[in-house]
Parts: structure tokens; sequence; C-alpha cells
């Protein structure tokens, strides 16, 4: 793994292919806990079209010996803007790479993706079941209404 991204002027990664996700030690690993990251504006590409996707991303995990590093997964996440993937694999891939990177006792991601063709789709995967006695907040994004 190559030095933090963290304090330093990065540039955005041009792919998720070639993006890296930092990790640092968790300072509570003896602790069952949840850390959530949301990000309410991510975007990638159609694959068929090229139009841009929007989705509301919710990662919750319990960490175990590594945490990730909030700035690495913004570039991260940011690298999928041109990027041109269907909703279940942006989704699901994402889930994949934090696990590769930083071994969690659990994770999960929901994918609130906005309408495309006049259907949202949403996308949820999780690596098992969560460790006893954790609390597990909802993820708390209403399904999309539109006008109705």
């Amino acid at each position: 793994m190559t030095e933090l991204k963290l304090g330093k002027a990065v540039e955005t990664p041009a792919s998720p292919e070639v993006a890296e996700l930092d990790r640092v030690p968790n300072p509570h690993a003896d602790t069952n806990y949840v850390t959530r990251f949301v990000a309410p504006e991510f975007t990638s590409l159609c694959p068929v079209t090229g139009q841009p996707d929007f989705a509301h991303l919710v990662i919750d995990f319990v960490p175990d010996q590594w945490l990730v590093e909030s700035k690495s997964l913004k570039l991260y996440l940011t690298s999928f803007r041109n990027h041109g993937a269907f909703h279940e694999d942006c989704t699901v891939a994402i889930g994949r790479k934090l696990v590769e990177v930083i071994s969690p006792r659990w994770l999960r991601i929901g994918g609130y993706w906005y309408p495309r063709g006049g259907i949202p789709i949403d996308v949820f995967w999780q690596t098992g079941e969560p460790p006893r006695g954790v609390w597990i907040p909802e993820q708390g994004v209403a399904p999309y209404r539109g006008r109705g």
C-alpha cells in the first residue's frame, strides 16, 4: 500500500480500477461498533447510454483491525464518475473492495439509485450476519416517490 492520501493534494483517480483505498489501524479493535459512511451524491455512468446515474449510498460496517480512511474513500467513490457500469455492479463492487482492503467483521451497502427509464433501482449487499449484540440502525433512506 502506498502513502496515505490524508493531508496531501492528490488527483482524482481516473477509474475505480486504479483508485486505492487507504486503511488505518482501528484504535478499538476489541470492541464491536458500527461505522457509517453516507454518499448522497454518488455518480457513475450508464454503460449503455453514457448518461450520468445518481445514487445515495449508505455503507455500514463493523471494523476489525482496520478502518477505511475517509479521504481515500471519497476519492475512490469519485473515481466512478467516468466509469460505465450498471447499478448492481457499482454497488456490489464498492462493498467487495472495502471488504478486500479492511476485512471488516461485517459490512453492508445500500445503493439507492435514482430512476433510470422511470424505474428506481435499489441494490443491497452484505457479507453475512452482523456480530451478535451490535446495534445496526436502519439506513434511513426513504423509497423513491417522485412527485407522489
